[in-house]
């Protein structure tokens, strides 16, 4: 289980594109809520090297993702243990709505570029 506490790192649109910061702050297999253009977006960095984002907050009850258990490509949430495919944001084995997932990636230097 993460025991790291979620804190939202504010960032100004400047285009559909946004620079996230160095992967590095995200530990492996933990993820990291940022508000990007007004939306709450939880990146996880799982330690395979697979980088994933979908919405920060579960439909079901608004537990933060971000401070969620991630394996296998999934995010279970800390609140009541419902479980999504970090890839297509599916919910697995229940019947809550499917999460909202972004387009992540990684440059040259280690950068994480989210796209809207």
């Amino acid at each position: 289980m993460s025991t790291t506490t979620t804190t939202t790192t504010k960032l100004v649109p400047t285009d559909l594109h946004f620079n996230l910061g160095a992967l590095a702050r995200i530990p492996p297999g933990e993820g990291k809520e940022f508000e990007i253009a007004g939306e709450l977006i939880a990146v996880f960095r799982l330690r395979d090297g697979r980088v994933y984002a979908v919405q920060a907050k579960c439909p079901h009850r608004e537990g933060a993702l971000a401070d969620g258990i991630t394996g296998g490509g999934t995010v279970v949430c800390p609140m009541h243990s419902f479980k999504f495919d970090l890839a297509t944001g599916a919910p697995l084995g229940h019947d809550c709505a499917a999460l909202r997932t972004y387009a992540v990636s990684v440059n040259a230097v280690g950068e994480i570029i989210l796209q809207l």
